[in-house]
């Protein structure tokens, strides 16, 4: 959509709209530096101080910050919500793939729904299924008996091994790798005996990964990334794991083996979360948190220590290499204050 009219905005958001509906809207900016034609969002009352000198067409607030508006104006509950329906109405991203192309291999026994593209260079394999709308960008490899529902799309260069499966209207970025083998190894005196991965990855409806993440297939049972979760970029999930419905996991984070994560969780970038654990519904963990044991409680925890001056924190590790010895001194010291009672 290029441009839409402030009032069939206001429309399409549910929002009350004050001044002229007949405006056009083409894009969104910051209020900094909005201009004519451009819509923006006051997402926090100690911004409302900026608003006498925005020159957008149109701003989306709250109620209470109305009054402040000397222009136009849509009213909604959440306006960073507003921005985000409103950038979707707007959004001129490309499609991942038109049509399909020449170059690209489709075997003779894969299946493409109604409307399918395909993009330079990708290669379909025997047995995949591939919903209708659904976009592959270039580069892409769809395995053997692999699965993708309705509307889902692959930018260029995402891997999906051989009977994975992805529900509709999901979202894979560029370099993404989904079903390799999980990291399942025995050993024979010091010889490292490679364990096949005969499990797959099981991705529900609504699900967005980022650009270079990696989510590994089941030993035995399936990896199960469910509804609504988002995943940023440069994520490892390893093998077995299971993710509850619209959990959030920001970049650089790795989740390892058979861990069992619940819904609505939120993990901040870099977090480490160690196997064979589990995470309560609706937990948060700070970034760079450090998972070693199960939380059975939801509530936010945090781990590590936060930036310090080099000097200070030379201070502080040389504190904590001694951390033993000051127990074992303080320990001393409550016996004999003990003995002298």
């Amino acid at each position: 959509m290029a441009s839409i009219t402030l009032a069939e905005l206001a429309e399409k958001l549910g929002a009350e709209l004050h001044g002229d509906g007949t405006v056009a809207i083409s894009s969104i900016a910051g209020m900094d530096k909005a201009a004519d034609g451009q819509i923006t969002f006051l997402s926090s009352s100690k911004y409302r101080k900026h608003l006498a000198q925005c020159q957008a067409s149109a701003v989306m607030v709250k109620e209470a910050d109305l009054a402040y508006c000397s222009g136009n104006a849509l009213v909604v509950k959440d306006p960073y919500l507003g921005y985000a329906l409103t950038a979707q109405l707007l959004d001129s991203t490309p499609r991942c793939a038109t049509d399909i192309a020449p170059s690209a291999y489709v075997s003779p026994l894969a299946t493409l729904g109604e409307g399918v593209s395909i993009g330079h260079n990708a290669v379909i394999e025997d047995g995949a299924e591939l919903g209708a709308n659904v976009q592959i960008g270039a580069g892409c490899f769809v395995g053997k008996n692999a699965k993708l529902g309705a509307n889902t799309k692959l930018w260029a260069n995402v891997s999906v091994y051989h009977g994975v499966q992805i529900g509709a209207s999901c979202l894979v970025q560029s370099g993404t790798v989904i079903g390799s083998d999980g990291f399942g190894y025995a050993n024979d005196k010091g010889r490292w005996i490679k364990i096949p991965q005969v499990g797959t990855v099981l991705i529900g409806d609504r699900v967005e990964i980022g650009a270079c993440t990696t989510i590994d297939r089941g030993a035995l049972d399936d990896t199960v990334i469910s509804d609504g979760v988002i995943i940023d970029n440069l994520c490892q999930i390893a093998h077995n794991v299971e993710i509850g419905e619209n959990t959030a996991i920001a970049g650089a984070t790795v989740i390892a083996g058979s861990t069992k994560i619940g819904k609505h969780c939120v993990f901040g970038g870099a977090c480490v979360v160690n196997g064979h654990i589990e995470i309560a519904d609706g937990t948060t963990i700070t970034g760079m948190g450090m998972v070693m044991r199960p939380i059975t409680e939801p509530g936010m925890y945090s781990s590590g220590i936060p930036l310090q001056a080099n000097r200070e924190w030379r201070k502080t590790a040389a504190r904590v290499m001694k951390i033993e010895d000051m127990h074992k001194r303080l320990k001393a010291v409550e016996k004999q204050l003990e003995d002298s009672e």
